[in-house]
């Protein structure tokens, strides 16, 4: 490979890594290549991209981020493969999780770059797999807004019905 063809490369991975807030690395060798294309069609299916760096080239890119991405060297070993996802933080943790339910071991995760957070390791997956989306995060906060105004609207109208039993039995009493 020239060394244009490499700066194209990094360029190109830099631009993917600025447009997908949820990168993580991967570590699918030996996997044979009827179960890497199996992966890979997972992949496809649910809108997660898929494709192998060598490691310096994965490095270079991450250097062009604003932040510090030093500690993401420990997964820059071995076989690299990157899961770019743009929405949701935790689809690509969940890819992985419901792939190994098919009986392979591997793709292992070896780190995740999450919105300028990083997750070392293969025990982060079921952590990551947690991670809510941003729209389930707003839900969840609307839920919670309306949650007191609910409460109050239940309760003037539970009271209504109350108040207008006892005028009733009054109402009666008095006849």
């Amino acid at each position: 490979m020239t060394r244009e063809e490499k700066e194209i490369i990094v360029r190109d991975l830099s631009e993917k890594l600025a447009q997908n807030s949820f990168v993580y690395i991967t570590d699918a060798s030996e996997l044979t290549v009827a179960t890497i294309n199996r992966f890979r069609r997972l992949c496809f299916d649910r809108g997660i991209e898929y494709k192998v760096y060598k490691n310096t080239l994965i490095r270079k890119a991450f250097d062009t981020l604003d932040t510090d991405t030093s500690a993401l060297d420990v997964a820059l070993k071995g076989s690299s493969g990157i899961l770019f996802e743009a929405t949701t933080g935790n689809a690509p943790a969940k890819l992985l999780l419901d792939f190994r339910k098919t009986g392979s071991k591997k793709p292992v995760l070896k780190g995740a770059y999450i919105d300028s957070s990083i997750y070392i390791g293969d025990d982060q997956l079921d952590t990551l797999s947690k991670i809510k989306s941003k729209e389930e995060l707003v839900g969840e906060i609307i839920g919670l807004l309306q949650s007191p105004a609910k409460n109050v609207i239940s309760a003037l109208q539970s009271g209504g019905n109350i108040l207008a039993g006892l005028v009733k039995t009054l109402s009666e009493k008095e006849q």
